[in-house]
């Protein structure tokens, strides 16, 4: 099959995935027990009162109108409005979305670059007493609890030390008053160091235990071995033959990650105090906010099947013996 072929091929998959997608979602939030306006509305609200409401957010159609009026909205680019919020859905998600890319995606690669590195040399340098270190402290990383290691850091580097801000994404009295730009930058990276050390730790040791793995395996192969007898250099065969290949499914979980972190950690945004799109997406779900809760999981799976896309054709960029 040829490229571009495959490529229209996964395209139409991928469309075809999302609207089912789209439509799961739709019907699951409308049989979900509870509605928006118990969660929203004033208890001494008349009855008619919230008629005018539930007519007003068309909750009061057949289920089946509101499914094709979500549908054509959707897109037309129209998302609706939050029922809690009174505003349109694609103003909050973008206010949210912008923390969650810079805490969660700034964390993932980091956190992807240091582990292929250190887990090329920890396999390199196999039954070594630094590959021991690096293997166990890796275990170690990627079995920490979140909330435990997160509020150890918070108590220890925030609170008794002083060194990082408890929570938030700002310091009130820099953005009120006529900070420059470079003292708001400042104060946002001393807000974000925190969390980004928390998820960097804990993303890092499954980066290096993956990547050692495969380099493990990749060295016992036999262009390794014709690499050697050619008279390569050792730092050659290491950094070019083995690394590059070992790389794939640690870039599969580095593109899953990234499409993942785009929905926030919702416990570590709690935590933190962190404005993202998890924290927003648990507090829509908890609400009945339809359009916002939908709105959150359908960007989500649509950026979760692109990563797919994206992935399936870095294989075949890094690995020439795959074809399509």
């Amino acid at each position: 099959m040829k490229k571009s072929s495959y490529i229209l091929v996964k395209l139409v998959e991928v469309a075809f995935i999302f609207f089912v997608i789209l439509t799961v979602l739709f019907f699951l939030f409308r049989l979900s027990p509870g509605d928006p306006i118990s969660k929203m509305v004033d208890p001494m609200l008349t009855p008619e009162d919230m008629a005018h409401l539930i007519e007003q957010m068309g909750l009061d159609r057949p289920l089946w109108e509101q499914y094709l009026i979500y549908v054509k909205n959707f897109f037309t680019g129209n998302f609706g409005f939050s029922f809690h919020y009174g505003e349109q859905v694609s103003t909050i998600i973008l206010d949210k979305l912008k923390w969650t890319i810079l805490l969660f995606t700034t964390s993932t690669v980091l956190a992807a670059f240091v582990g292929i590195f250190l887990g090329k040399i920890a396999a390199w340098h196999k039954g070594s007493h630094l590959d021991n270190v690096m293997s166990i402290s890796a275990l170690v990383c990627y079995t920490l609890f979140i909330p435990w290691f997160a509020l150890l850091l918070l108590w220890v580097l925030g609170f008794k030390l002083g060194l990082f801000p408890l929570g938030g994404v700002l310091s009130p009295q820099l953005w009120v008053g006529n900070a420059s730009l470079f003292v708001r930058i400042l104060d946002v990276l001393h807000h974000l160091m925190l969390p980004l050390m928390t998820l960097f730790i804990i993303n890092l040791g499954s980066y290096l235990l993956l990547m050692r793995s495969s380099m493990l395996s990749v060295l016992r192969e036999d262009y390794i071995i014709t690499a050697r007898a050619k008279g390569l250099s050792e730092k050659v065969i290491r950094n070019k033959h083995a690394a590059q290949n070992a790389a794939l499914p640690v870039i599969t979980s580095v593109g899953l990650s990234l499409a993942f972190s785009i929905n926030g950690g919702a416990l570590t945004e709690q935590i933190f105090t962190w404005p993202g799109i998890g924290k927003e997406l648990i507090f829509a779900v908890s609400n009945n906010d339809y359009p916002l809760a939908q709105a959150c999981f359908l960007l989500i799976a649509l950026v979760v099947l692109v990563a797919n896309l994206i992935v399936d054709l870095l294989y075949a960029w890094l690995d020439p013996r795959i074809t399509y």
